[in-house]
């Protein structure tokens, strides 16, 4: 089951996306806002799989809210304007409605998100790969070929052996829990690391490949633990 919130100022066209979800099956629209404010306090307490989220609305475009989003949520922007489709897929929205939308356009939209949960969710049981949206497309990076993963901001960057980095919309947390908890760990809040490629450990640091990375000092008690 797909879980949403949906976001617009006008209530008519969060009207609309209430009527749709309760006419297609394996979707759930859990809440309705006009305010990007109140949205964001109730994501931070109950996560959702995806926002359908208006883009013109009072004091903030949704682009810059989405962007601003700490949490792991997927995006389909709603929208009048189709001028905005290429910010759109810059943070890796899933799909772009314009107003007024069909169910049947709608239903497109929902039957995308089942098949990218399900990718992720067989890519996870697998083990082998992990899958992550970024440069316009969906990534299956081999597990075994992760070095380390930084944080950057609202970003993350994952550091492939002998391959370019990927750099993609995601929190730590949520590509922590997407790794085998055996093979991976986090040494400080910018810092995921194969477990495998450690080469040094001290105190304060530890190598890996050619690089020299800190360790938080909340992480070295667990650390000392595993070495």
């Amino acid at each position: 089951m797909i879980t949403a919130i949906a976001i617009d100022d006008e209530p008519l066209a969060l009207e609309v996306i209430d009527v749709y979800c309760e006419s297609i099956d394996n979707i759930s629209l859990i809440k309705t806002f006009t305010s990007h404010s109140k949205a964001k306090v109730f994501l931070n307490k109950f996560p959702v799989d995806v926002i359908f989220l208006d883009i013109e609305m009072p004091k903030r475009n949704g682009v810059d809210f989405f962007r601003s989003l700490t949490c792991d949520v997927k995006v389909v922007f709603t929208t009048a304007y189709d001028k905005y489709a290429v910010d759109g897929f810059n943070v890796d929205a899933v799909d772009y409605l314009v107003k007024p939308f069909s169910l049947e356009r709608f239903n497109e939209a929902v039957l995308r998100l089942i098949n990218l949960k399900k990718i992720e969710s067989d890519s996870v049981e697998e083990n082998t790969h992990l899958s992550i949206r970024a440069d316009y497309k969906l990534n299956r990076i081999p597990i075994n070929k992760i070095i380390y993963i930084e944080a950057l901001k609202d970003y993350v960057k994952i550091h492939i052996k002998d391959e370019n980095t990927i750099v993609a919309r995601a929190t730590m947390k949520s590509i922590l829990g997407k790794l085998p908890k055996t093979e991976f760990v986090r040494i400080h809040k910018s810092y995921i690391v194969a477990i495998k490629s450690i080469k040094k450990i001290s105190s304060a640091e530890l190598q890996i490949e050619s690089e020299k990375l800190s360790i938080g000092n909340s992480y070295k008690k667990h650390l000392a633990k595993l070495f």
